[in-house]
């Protein structure tokens, strides 16, 4: 199996399970649990933004929380993990709006 079908499967299951996942059993992102939100820009569902909650616990924590959100949204909704990213884990100016980390990117169809 390729890696690239090894990483999309290991997060569908990610996905399939976090609406029924204990507290004790939350993914952690350098140590700590983020609260990670997806919703769709202007209607368009293959361009999101992700808004991640409390960033300042671990900004490190909070781009992978961020990634692991888009990666399970394009996942998801297109079947793959490739996304283009406007404002990314990998930005160096990252967007803090009310104490949330803001991304923004698509899911190449």
């Amino acid at each position: 199996m390729k890696k690239s079908h090894l990483i999309v499967l290991a997060v569908v299951s990610a996905v399939m399970v976090t609406g029924c996942v204990a507290k004790k059993d939350r993914v952690l992102f350098d140590g700590k649990y983020f609260r990670a939100k997806v919703s769709k820009v202007d209607k368009q569902r293959d361009v999101f933004q992700v808004t991640v909650k409390d960033p300042a616990k671990s900004i490190d924590g909070a781009r992978e929380a961020g990634r692991h959100a888009g990666v399970s949204y394009c996942v998801e909704n297109y079947g793959n993990s490739d996304i283009e990213w406007s404002v990314g884990p990998d930005t160096e100016q990252l967007r803090v709006v009310d104490n949330k980390l803001v991304f923004q990117g698509k899911c190449p169809q």
